[in-house]
């Protein structure tokens, strides 16, 4: 039977690159996006061995019905990727409990509530789980209180699933990306913005979302059949410089 990946947050960006991907590799791929006119014009597109769920996943009940309607439509699942994630950055004294509680309920909850829903159907198939984190869950940085955090936590939970579902055959793993050269990062990061990233990241430039992914479609692969509760920064380099600054590099 051909093997079936879910994708959150799949109607544009990584989760649309990673989707892809896995359609070339042969998966049949449930998108899931809330975004639904987004998410219909992609289905358009792509036709063949795709679903689109127009589902919110921070709501229990949806991510539930995404396992359901998948197994219904491709009879198993051997992949989830929780990609799904609100970018809502501001000053910490301007972050108030709702803005908070915004950004954990799809970075964090929807990560725990899919992976909870599709534990049963990865365990028949020895499946594997990969958590989309972010370098702002690895580094403090200004303006991503909420956001920085519900990363960090998505690390902690990824090491948690492999350390209890590694029984069970399932692996799960973290990719961390860094700056990518996605259409929203381009039409709000100013030149100065671009400058400054492409001075501290040691490959000199943003990373593509084909480039990442790449190493989300391996981490989900037999390639990677013996790797679990790792977090990986695909990020050019960014991570390993820590706080030095590029003119001391030189």
């Amino acid at each position: 039977m051909q093997k079936c990946a879910i994708v959150t947050g799949a109607a544009r960006g990584i989760g649309l690159a990673t989707a892809k991907q896995f359609l070339e590799q042969g998966f049949a791929v449930a998108l899931v996006d809330r975004d639904e006119p987004e998410l219909n014009k992609v289905i358009e597109d792509l036709r063949e061995n795709v679903i689109g769920l127009p589902y919110d996943i921070s709501i229990p009940e949806n991510a539930e019905a995404m396992v359901a309607d998948t197994l219904n439509a491709f009879g198993r699942v051997d992949v989830l990727v929780n990609n799904a994630g609100v970018a809502d950055f501001g000053p910490i004294e301007e972050t108030d409990f709702t803005r908070w509680r915004r950004v954990m309920e799809t970075n964090l909850d929807g990560v725990f509530l899919c992976s909870q829903a599709a534990t049963p159907a990865l365990k028949e198939t020895k499946g594997a789980i990969l958590n989309i984190a972010s370098i702002s869950g690895l580094r403090a940085s200004t303006l991503r209180v909420a956001y920085g955090t519900s990363k960090a936590a998505v690390i902690q939970l990824t090491q948690q699933q492999a350390a209890e579902l590694g029984e069970y055959g399932i692996r799960a793993n973290c990719v961390c990306p860094g700056p990518v050269r996605t259409k929203l990062a381009m039409a709000v990061h100013s030149q100065e913005i671009i400058d400054a990233y492409h001075d501290a990241i040691p490959l000199n430039r943003y990373g593509t979302e084909d480039e990442l992914a790449n190493v989300i479609t391996f981490l989900c692969s037999d390639k990677a059949s013996y790797v679990t509760g790792q977090i990986v920064a695909v990020d050019g380099g960014f991570q390993s410089t820590g706080v030095g600054l590029p003119a001391l590099r030189v």
